[in-house]
């Protein structure tokens, strides 16, 4: 980064894994931070501890608020009545959003935002492979362990940064979606499914949100978009500039052979690392920005032998013949039907499905009937509703009539705690299945390679 005089700079809600990666950058770059947060869990807390900034006692406390500060920059789950943040706004300290400072950090970059409702860590992550396959110096925001890369943020005198861009809240202060901070210069959208339920009450709410980012879309930038999607299509056709370059695609040419997948391109075969008609579409949205970035095909090709899947995303726990268990990150209902559909197609076996309500959107009854037949196509399913976070967060039960009505779903099993799980997956009719886990939490806690290892 440029040679600037060190900034004193405290972070509320240091412990997420966007938060406590952007910290470490920071003072890696030569400035004073100091954080906050009332829970940090592993890797964050480990991370921190390695580089001296990890909080000496959890919790949010008055006077880690200081006048000499630069500015306080806060986590998107800081509160507004959180202590800190009134006393930096008593103080009349700078606060940034993490959204705000990164944009701050790249005004004389060239912006790549990745959005969409699903896809987003995996395309951006197939830029930032091809990118450091060809040594190009780059920045970025990513969600998600991307194989190869040790941080989620990489900020620096780089000329471009690419964006992961959710459509999530900013923070307390800031009521407007992440992507609408970073003023880009190329947008990719990857698709418009309703989400966020707890948010976007409607899917014109949601919608409206898409709608903003392409507006802002400057003259001679680009859209990228899945032409498969009639949503995006739509607000195309409605809500944009003319002299806006707009660029189609679609999913990359491809076979399957033994249980591998292979690219083709000009009559030849190009084996890859994964698999699924969702990702061919991430790969053809990926290949489209980098055309952009001055990446010929020829040399994606090439690149992209070696690409792996970021942490949880179709990940391969345990792969035997006999039976393969994979865990995946999938929560919506586009996300969860096009994942079974990857694995139900790549190999023919039985599966067995295993899926955790975690997301607001997904614990609410008035959000439930988005899910139906998303996991039609299992050989057989469990919903996970975890007891516990129902309890903590004071939601309804759901019963077991809701999920077979919400989800159109006649072979399944419903398991509220770990136990239950263990029992039902432990059942010797699933001997022959291919097992498929996907939530965005945890299971409560459920160790899904430990149960590798004893089965």
């Amino acid at each position: 980064m440029q040679k600037i005089k060190p900034k004193k700079i405290h972070i509320i809600s240091i412990g997420g894994s966007i938060m406590h990666d952007l910290a470490i950058n920071l003072k890696s770059n030569g400035n004073f931070i100091t954080g906050s947060d009332d829970k940090i869990y592993d890797p964050a807390r480990k991370n921190l501890r390695i580089h001296n900034i990890l909080p000496k006692k959890l919790g949010y406390y008055k006077n880690n608020i200081k006048n000499n500060l630069d500015f306080v920059i806060i986590g998107m789950h800081t509160k507004n009545n959180n202590i800190e943040l009134k006393e930096a706004k008593k103080l009349n300290i700078p606060i940034f959003s993490y959204p705000e400072y990164i944009k701050k950090l790249s005004q004389n970059k060239q912006r790549i935002v990745i959005a969409g409702s699903h896809g987003k860590t995996t395309i951006t992550s197939i830029i930032m492979h091809v990118l450091k396959f060809y040594k190009k110096d780059f920045d970025y925001l990513v969600g998600a362990k991307v194989n190869g890369f040790n941080k989620n943020v990489k900020l620096s005198n780089s000329p471009i940064i690419i964006i992961e861009g959710d459509e999530y809240l900013t923070s307390p202060l800031d009521k407007k979606p992440k992507f609408l901070n970073y003023d880009h210069h190329i947008v990719l959208i990857s698709g418009i499914e309703w989400d966020h339920f707890n948010v976007f009450n409607t899917f014109k709410k949601y919608l409206k949100q898409f709608k903003n980012l392409v507006k802002i879309t400057p003259k001679a930038g680009e859209i990228i978009y899945n032409e498969n999607d009639e949503n995006i299509k739509n607000i195309l056709e409605n809500d944009i500039d003319e002299n806006i370059n707009k660029i189609p695609y679609s999913e990359l040419l491809f076979i399957k052979k033994y249980g591998k997948t292979l690219l083709i391109n000009k009559n030849k075969k190009i084996p890859i690392k994964i698999f699924g008609k969702h990702n061919m579409q991430n790969l053809a949205g990926a290949q489209k920005v980098l055309n952009q970035l001055g990446i010929e095909n020829k040399l994606f090709y090439k690149a992209i032998k070696t690409f792996k899947l970021p942490h949880q995303r179709l990940e391969i726990l345990h792969d035997e013949s006999n039976k393969k268990i994979f865990r995946d990150f999938a929560h919506s209902p586009s996300k969860l039907k096009s994942t079974i559909n990857a694995v139900k197609n790549q190999y023919k076996k039985k599966l067995l499905s295993i899926y955790e309500l975690h997301s607001s959107s997904s614990l609410n009854k008035k959000f439930l009937p988005a899910y139906k037949n998303s996991i039609s196509e299992s050989d057989y399913s469990i919903i996970y509703i975890s007891s516990k976070i129902l309890f903590e967060r004071n939601l309804d039960k759901i019963l077991n009539s809701d999920i077979k009505n919400f989800f159109n779903v006649s072979n399944f099993k419903i398991c509220r705690n770990p136990n239950d799980l263990l029992k039902h997956i432990s059942n010797n009719k699933f001997v022959d299945f291919n097992f498929l886990f996907m939530s965005s939490g945890n299971f409560d806690g459920f160790s899904i390679k430990e149960f590798i290892q004893k089965n």
